[in-house]
């Protein structure tokens, strides 16, 4: 129906066209369809109808040429062969044709009588004109052939290509060819499946610890709590960004490192099936850092006005790794540690704290639990430009939940809610793997011109943390045993701080 249209319309034009230039006006011709008839007859007798411009030139498959034979059809009038030859087969956006004349060029065209800014012949053309079927260098879709293999464009095809492809297609043409396509001649290096843990308490060597150290040796505590208190919580915040980068490879990665790993960065790692070991070491990490806290608070045994200052220091603390580090890791295990019901239950303290140190209480209450909870529930989370250390522990729990220690329930184990949490989580493993770059750059760029001091750094290490806990020998020992057996030794500390209060004393 669009070719009869087509045809149907260049034959009225030819009428216009005719009584212009003093061809016979409508009393010669007895019909309009008779017009349309005779100048569908004279198109074979313009000869740049047949030249490699026009569209009747090509094969007799062509949509064009089928449209004028079959106009072509009907019985020729005698009165045709004496219609001059005009340009009737010009559509819209196509350069006049005249007989015995070349097609204009395109800067002359503009100046035909016909001619308007679209008319004009240019490769860039958003709509193809009908000279572009036969043009090479129209760029037409139908003249696209594919690279020569070996070429310019076949390597930059390849390349391409392979950048597209996804991890599931990569590792299935792995399996099925030993290699990816492009690498051939490349030896390809497995991936190393680590089977011990980063962290060797036996062999740390300490600037504060001597060889053999028992659990909670009383000068070594105190030790630690003078160091904590020469600086600020920003200070502090700092030092535990820098090791916590270092133990999830997230900086200080080499390409040893990367080739023996696979990826590049461990936040990508950590979401793989081979990452495994790097999973258990964060969750060691962590539960020993806030047991560490803990202990901090727990063996201040001077007055609550000293354990609400130490509280505030540490609730300073959480608010520096989450507003100015970015450092989500280390955030929800120093709240861990203000959380634990050996922390919680000391009501003296608490008090006080909202008494001396009212903004830090309600900073703690309004802001920083409520932040909190939203992370765990996959609800909120920090902007990743400010991120240096996103929040896993979910994810990782999630991945070894065999081997996490459980504490307190899981904020996927409502009935009602626990599915969207547990897709929540998942869904931003996929943003932690992809994004393992911009957390390097965003924990160099928070860390640049950082002066960090060794014993500091010592202290926020977990073999450290580990060797001070459990002691030399005790520190090797099993994990679950090792965590059941302190809880009860913060138990009896908390205890001993704040002896238990008769319902009937409230």
């Amino acid at each position: 129906m669009k070719r009869r249209s087509v045809t149907m319309t260049d034959g009225l034009t030819a009428d216009k066209v005719t009584r212009s230039d003093g061809c016979p006006t409508s009393t010669s011709l007895p019909h309009p369809r008779e017009s349309i008839r005779n100048c569908a007859l004279s198109m074979d007798q313009i000869p740049d109808l047949h030249s490699p411009m026009s569209p009747i030139s090509e094969s007799p498959s062509s949509p064009a040429y089928s449209t004028v034979t079959r106009v072509h059809a009907t019985p020729a009038a005698p009165s045709a062969t004496a219609l001059p030859a005009s340009p009737v087969t010009r559509r819209s956006s196509e350069p006049q044709l005249c007989p015995g004349s070349a097609p204009k060029p395109p800067a002359e065209l503009d100046k035909g009588p016909y001619a308007s800014p679209s008319h004009t012949l240019c490769k860039a053309s958003p709509s193809p004109s009908l000279s572009s079927y036969s043009d090479p260098d129209s760029g037409h879709y139908c003249q696209l052939q594919p690279p020569v293999r070996g070429s310019r464009e076949w390597a930059a095809a390849e390349a391409s290509s392979r950048q597209a492809r996804s991890y599931g297609e990569r590792l299935k043409e792995l399996s099925e060819n030993g290699t990816l396509e492009g690498d051939r001649g490349r030896a390809f290096i497995a991936p190393i499946v680590e089977a011990t843990s980063s962290f060797n308490p036996a062999t740390f060597q300490s600037l504060l610890i001597p060889k053999d150290n028992r659990p909670l040796e009383v000068g070594l505590l105190r030790k630690v709590k003078e160091l904590l208190a020469e600086v600020d919580a920003r200070t502090l915040a700092r030092h535990v960004t820098k090791v916590d980068c270092l133990v999830a490879r997230i900086l200080g990665v080499t390409k040893e490192m990367q080739t023996l790993m696979g990826v590049r960065w461990g936040m990508e790692l950590l979401t793989l099936p081979h990452g495994r070991q790097l999973r258990l070491d964060l969750l060691e990490r962590f539960h020993t850092m806030s047991i560490m806290l803990a202990v901090d608070i727990l063996g201040c045994t001077g007055s609550a006005e000293e354990r609400a200052a130490l509280l505030h220091k540490t609730i300073q603390l959480a608010a520096e790794l989450r507003g100015t580090m970015g450092n989500m890791f280390s955030f929800a295990a120093v709240m861990g540690a203000l959380d634990m019901a050996q922390i919680a239950r000391l009501e003296q303290t608490w008090v006080t704290l909202r008494q001396r140190h009212t903004e830090g209480a309600i900073l703690y209450e309004k802001k920083l639990k409520p932040f909190l909870k939203s992370l765990n529930e996959g609800k909120e989370g920090p902007p990743l430009s400010n991120t240096t250390f996103p929040h896993v522990l979910p994810l990782i729990t999630l991945l070894e939940c065999d081997s996490a220690p459980a504490e307190g329930p899981e904020p996927w184990g409502s009935t009602e809610h626990g599915v969207e949490v547990v897709l929540a989580h998942l869904e931003a493993a996929r943003t932690v793997a992809h994004h393992g770059g911009l957390y390097h750059t965003n924990a160099e760029v928070k860390l640049q011109g950082f002066q960090a001091r060794p014993e500091l750094l010592e202290v926020f290490s977990t073999e450290f943390q580990m060797r001070l806990l459990w002691g030399s020998q005790g520190a090797s020992s099993n994990q679950a045993r090792r965590y059941e057996k302190f809880e009860k030794v913060l138990t009896a500390l908390s205890h001993k701080l704040e002896p238990a209060v008769r319902s009937s004393e409230l």
